[in-house]
C-alpha cells in the first residue's frame, strides 16, 4: 500500500513538473511572438516611409520596382492585393499593373488567331511597349519581364486562362482557358530547336508510335497552336508562337 502511495505521489509530482515546463514554454513562445510582431510592425512602418520617400523611383525605375516588390513579398505585404488599399494609394502600383494587364490582353488578342493563344513573353512585352509608346504619359515608364509576369497574375480573376508557362528555355504567355496536355508540351519543347516538328523528328527524339503522333499533332492544329505545312507526302507542324507575326513583321 505504501509503494502505491509513493508511486502515485511521484506521478503527480512529475505531472506538476511537466505542466510547469509547459507553462514556461508557452510564456517564452508568447513573448517571442510578441517581440517578432513588434519587429514586423517596425519593419512595415520603415517600409512605408521608404515607399513614400522613393515613390517616383518605384513607379518609373523597373529595377528599383522589382527590388521593392521582393522586399514586400519577404514580409507578406502584397501591393497588388487591393487596388484601393494603402499601398495602391501610396504608390499607384495597383493602377500601374492593372493598366499593364489591360495592355497585355490587347497584345494577346492581336495574335490569338495566329498562335492559338500561346505567345512568347518577349513578344508580348515588345507589343506592350509599342502600345504604351502611343501614350505620352507612359513614355518614361519602362517595363520589365517581372512587371509583365506580375501584371498577368492580376488577370487571374478574369478566368481567361492568362498564365506564364515555362517551356524549355522559353517563357510563354497563355491567354486561353484551355490547358496544354503533356504531349502538346513535349512537342512545343521539341520544336524550339527548329520552329517545327515532323513525323521523323518526333519518332526519333520521343519514340512515339504513329497513333500518338497523329493525336498530339491533331490537338496542336485544333487549338491553333500549330500550322500544317504539307509538301507532297511530307507534313511539318510549325509553331507560330516562336515567330513574330504582327503586322510589322517584328520591326
Amino acid at each position: 500500500m505504501r509503494r502505491r502511495a509513493v508511486g502515485y505521489a511521484n506521478a503527480k509530482y512529475k505531472e506538476r513538473i511537466d505542466r510547469g515546463f509547459q507553462q514556461i514554454g508557452d510564456s517564452i513562445a508568447a513573448k517571442e511572438l510578441e517581440q517578432l510582431q513588434k519587429q514586423m510592425d517596425i519593419f512595415k512602418t520603415n517600409l512605408q516611409e521608404f515607399a513614400h520617400k522613393h515613390r517616383k523611383d518605384i513607379r518609373k525605375e523597373p529595377t528599383f520596382r522589382a527590388h521593392f516588390q521582393r522586399m514586400c513579398t519577404n514580409i507578406g505585404v502584397d501591393p497588388l492585393a487591393s487596388n484601393k488599399g494603402f499601398w495602391a494609394d501610396l504608390l499607384g502600383v495597383g493602377d500601374f499593373y492593372y493598366e499593364l494587364g489591360i495592355q497585355i490582353i490587347e497584345a494577346c488578342i492581336t495574335s490569338r488567331a495566329n498562335d492559338g493563344g500561346l505567345t512568347e513573353l518577349n513578344d508580348i512585352m515588345r507589343r506592350v511597349e509599342k502600345i504604351r509608346g502611343t501614350d505620352n504619359s507612359n513614355k518614361k515608364q519602362q517595363i520589365t519581364e517581372d512587371d509583365i509576369v506580375r501584371a498577368i497574375k492580376t488577370l487571374k480573376p478574369l478566368s481567361g486562362g492568362y498564365e506564364v508557362l515555362q517551356i524549355g528555355n522559353k517563357k510563354m504567355v497563355r491567354s486561353v482557358p484551355k490547358e496544354l496536355d503533356k504531349d502538346q508540351s513535349a512537342l512545343l519543347l521539341l520544336a524550339q530547336k527548329t520552329g517545327y516538328v515532323d513525323y521523323d523528328m518526333i519518332k526519333m527524339e520521343l519514340g512515339w508510335n504513329l497513333e500518338r503522333i497523329n493525336t498530339a499533332t491533331r490537338h496542336l492544329l485544333q487549338d491553333g497552336i500549330a500550322w500544317l505545312d504539307k509538301y507532297g507526302e511530307h507534313e511539318s507542324y510549325w509553331i507560330p508562337s516562336y515567330y513574330c507575326l504582327d503586322n510589322n513583321n517584328g520591326e
